[in-house]
């Protein structure tokens, strides 16, 4: 497995966690992480993401484990076509229950053509993702106050349940972009890669 050279760390605001990824930035991405949460019940989740020189995804690999329970999903995108192949073993309901939540979806999606014209995966409660659309649509440098709608494929978690969820992204300033879905928005601070520095309401990075 080939080292990466460089690295982000994100503090939770939402939750205690953190999320801690290397990377490798110079032709698309690869990046390999690690989350770790609290809430709903507490996880670690492990992934692997690829994009294309032009920053749409390729594949993403996650493994989420916990007590009693341990789910994998594998996304694959390939001529606009996504394919997904998902493992579980245990039982997260039952986690779940214990801590007072409602029950979980199963990991990956029943219908993987729901997701077609989606270019992007965004993992729940990481940062890191939000860049992909960012610099796919090269936002750092488009006309300000113009909206980007755009398609994802959807990774929950601790679920790993994937769904089409529709976006919104709209550059601000230089290093400001508003990110909007249809319950939420938020201003995020980016560097000048379009990484995230400051999501309000859900992490902060840590820099050195």
């Amino acid at each position: 497995m080939p080292s990466l050279p460089d690295s982000l760390f994100w503090e939770r605001t939402d939750t205690t966690g953190v999320e801690h990824t290397l990377i490798d930035a110079r032709n698309g991405l690869h990046a390999r992480g690690t989350i770790l949460a609290v809430k709903p019940v507490p996880f670690t989740c492990r992934y692997e993401l690829r994009t294309d020189s032009g920053w749409a995804t390729a594949h993403l690999d996650v493994t989420v484990e916990g007590a009693g329970f341990k789910r994998s999903v594998r996304l694959e995108l390939a001529a606009r076509r996504w394919r997904a192949v998902t493992a579980e073993q245990g039982s997260l309901d039952a986690e779940l229950s214990a801590a007072g939540h409602p029950g979980a979806g199963l990991p990956g999606i029943e219908d993987p053509d729901l997701l077609f014209g989606a270019y992007d995966v965004d993992l729940g409660g990481s940062p890191l993702t939000n860049t992909l659309p960012i610099r796919r649509l090269n936002l750092l440098k488009a006309e300000t106050g113009v909206a980007h709608r755009i398609s994802v494929a959807w990774v929950l978690l601790p679920s790993l349940e994937v769904v089409q969820a529709d976006q919104i992204y709209t550059p601000l300033s230089a290093n400001s972009i508003r990110y909007a879905s249809e319950t939420f928005s938020a201003d995020l601070t980016v560097d000048d890669d379009g990484f995230v520095v400051d999501y309000p309401g859900l992490a902060k990075q840590i820099t050195r």
